[in-house]
């Protein structure tokens, strides 16, 4: 019992060992909606080969957001796999603070680092600073863009050198 409170104190500082992360306040839903293209990320396990990215967003109120995530297996012209997990909108935090639901009952944070004033760029991250994604309305986006949102993503005190650019 000693070892199992002494591993969840451990657990808890380093959980808390990160200043708050930067979320947008106020988050037009609606607009938020559609595609965006994967240019950069933090891989999961299901997604460290990924190419030609896809995040699809559909909204159904009051909260909630069906999600497609598709990318090409291992090469860009490899097996295309999907997932579809279930977002949920926490009304409270003016849109910037999503559940992400890809097992019941299981929800993982989800937050909207920043989106432009014409949201057509995004960072979405953790406050756990363990995954992260950058994306676009468009399938491509210029070195130079790239990097400005990748120097956004390492101001909030993320490891950039973990950050893998997504080819398309």
């Amino acid at each position: 019992m000693r070892w199992l409170l002494l591993s969840l104190t451990v657990l808890m500082a380093a959980c808390s060992s990160h200043p708050p992360i930067r979320t947008e306040a106020q988050v037009d839903i609606p607009r938020f909606m559609g595609d965006w293209h994967v240019h950069g990320h933090i891989p999961l396990l299901v997604d460290g080969e990924a190419y030609n990215q896809l995040e699809r967003y559909r909204f159904e109120a009051p909260n909630i957001v069906h999600t497609t995530f598709q990318f090409n297996d291992g090469s860009p012209s490899g097996p295309l796999k999907t997932y579809t997990p279930t977002g949920y909108v926490d009304l409270a935090s003016g849109g910037g603070v999503w559940g992400m639901q890809f097992l019941w009952p299981f929800k993982a944070e989800y937050r909207i680092v920043y989106v432009d004033a014409d949201y057509s760029e995004t960072i979405i991250g953790r406050s756990a600073r363990d995954l992260v994604w950058i994306m676009s309305r468009s399938p491509s986006i210029t070195d130079a863009d790239y990097q400005r949102l990748l120097a956004m993503v390492k101001a909030e005190g993320y490891d950039v050198g973990q950050v893998r650019r997504v080819v398309e």
